[in-house]
């Protein structure tokens, strides 16, 4: 594409940034529709993202995704919030508005939109979510306002499982969310369930760790979604598909929730069919 005085710029604030696959997504996009867009990484130093938001308005930037570590602080530097990025405490999507940036939280509505493309199915489902930290929690927003039956919220440490729990059920109104320490799986009722696994552990270049390793928990796994993506195949996801299971990782995940803020930013609905041509660029990156 030409890159003229009419070409917009969107990016991604956060440390380190220099591995994201980011670009590779709302470019792809731009590309495809013909938009005269770019979106570039910007790597933001601690204490600096009020400065950062700010810069971009004067910038005239028209949005911005949010990585780690300041998808909660950039909050505050916010004209507006959305609803469920206000109940998650997290924001990764920027928009530009009148006055400021409206903040959103596509990385849960990608997730969803993830498990559709697969064909799995939250609501009224039973759930078991491993972690309790920022994404857990995050999840357990999501299963809980897309109609999950009960989201067993499994964690190494039970008291931060029952805060999020308690928080979530009181948000909801219904108790959704059943915390328990992680190694009372064994009490979990029979069945095969649709498994969530939320934690970091199992993340390169510790592609070997696994939150359970138990043969008996992999019994009871039915369908194993991973939000992690690096590396391509997890030890939850192998364990899982050698008992009978079927397993997913996070890189369906990543394309959503940047296909989510392309959408918001550019008012526009991508199709299934361009999300394949984008889905297939950033897999050749691993496979």
């Amino acid at each position: 594409m030409e890159i003229n005085g009419k070409t917009r710029t969107c990016g991604l604030i956060g440390n380190p940034v220099e591995h994201t696959l980011s670009p590779m997504i709302h470019n792809t996009l731009a590309e495809l529709l013909g938009h005269n867009l770019v979106y570039v990484p910007f790597p933001v130093k601690a204490g600096q993202v009020a400065q950062a938001v700010s810069g971009a308005d004067a910038l005239n930037l028209l949005g911005l995704n949010v990585t780690v570590p300041y998808k909660s602080a950039v909050i505050e530097c916010l004209k507006e919030i959305d609803g469920l990025a206000g109940n998650i405490g997290a924001v990764n999507t920027l928009v530009r508005t009148a006055g400021g940036y409206k903040g959103y939280n596509t990385d849960m509505e990608g997730l969803y939109r993830a498990m559709v493309s697969e064909g799995i199915s939250i609501a009224g489902e039973t759930v078991i979510l491993l972690g309790a930290g920022g994404a857990a929690r995050a999840v357990a927003y999501l299963c809980a306002v897309k109609g999950a039956a009960q989201v067993y919220m499994l964690n190494r440490t039970l008291d931060k499982a029952q805060a999020v729990a308690g928080e979530v059920n009181r948000a909801m109104g219904r108790e959704v969310i059943c915390p328990m320490a992680l190694e009372n799986y064994t009490m979990l009722p029979e069945g095969k369930y649709l498994t969530i696994q939320g934690t970091s552990v199992g993340l390169a270049p510790h592609a070997e760790e696994a939150v359970i390793t138990e043969d008996a928990f992999y019994e009871k796994v039915g369908t194993g979604f991973d939000l992690i993506y690096r590396p391509w195949e997890t030890k939850f996801m192998q364990l899982t598909r050698a008992h009978g299971g079927q397993a997913y990782n996070g890189l369906k995940m990543l394309l959503y929730q940047g296909i989510i803020a392309y959408e918001l930013w550019n008012d526009v609905k991508i199709s299934e069919e361009e999300a394949q041509v984008v889905y297939e660029r950033l897999k050749g990156q691993f496979v």
